[in-house]
């Protein structure tokens, strides 16, 4: 079951000012698309459903990356191209919330001894990154100068998960006791 959250929702609001602020300011990367896509996305991962949405030929959600591989190169002959589409751009959303919001889990799973875990020879800034290019190539049509979208989110996937941490270096210090006073007395 798909969950939607609305469009005038104020997650929506609230997760578009603190991604717009993090690439414009911090990154000086004023990208109106990549800004909106990222929040929708931080948005939309807020359900679990979504985060875990692939599922594979037996109906169970797809919850590790190379699972998400397999779903995408091994399965391709018996589905479409909408469906490794679908695959490897959730491989690239899913690579690009884990590294930019929860870089800990990535060190937990290369440094822990985790190596029963799945992904733990997976790079996720390599494989995020060219999931988004097949998606751009398959995606994408060219229009005029401005690179496409699935382009840029490739091309720059990099400084999207550095995006992602100032966005979530935001959130850290909005539960700061300390930032809530400062922001009651302002705001009252």
């Amino acid at each position: 079951m798909r969950t939607q959250v609305p469009p005038r929702h104020p997650l929506r609001q609230f997760f578009g000012a603190l991604t717009e602020k993090s690439f414009t300011e911090h990154l000086g990367w004023p990208d109106l698309n990549v800004t909106s896509y990222v929040s929708n996305l931080l948005v939309d991962f807020t359900h679990t459903d979504q985060l875990y949405k692939i599922r594979n030929l037996q109906d169970q959600p797809v919850d590790t990356v190379v699972d998400l591989l397999f779903e995408s190169e091994v399965l391709l002959e018996a589905q479409s191209m909408d469906r490794e589409r679908d695959v490897h751009q959730h491989i690239g959303d899913f690579t690009l919330f884990m590294a930019g919001l929860f870089p800990e889990y990535l060190r937990r799973l290369k440094t822990a001894g985790l190596i029963y875990h799945k992904d733990f020879l997976v790079d996720y800034m390599k494989t995020g990154k060219r999931s988004y290019g097949i998606v751009a190539q398959v995606a994408d049509s060219p229009s005029g100068e401005e690179p496409p979208l699935f382009r840029k989110l490739s091309d720059n996937f990099e400084l999207c998960v550095t995006g992602l941490g100032f966005v979530r270096s935001d959130l850290d210090r909005m539960k700061d006791p300390a930032y809530r006073q400062v922001r009651d007395l302002l705001l009252n």
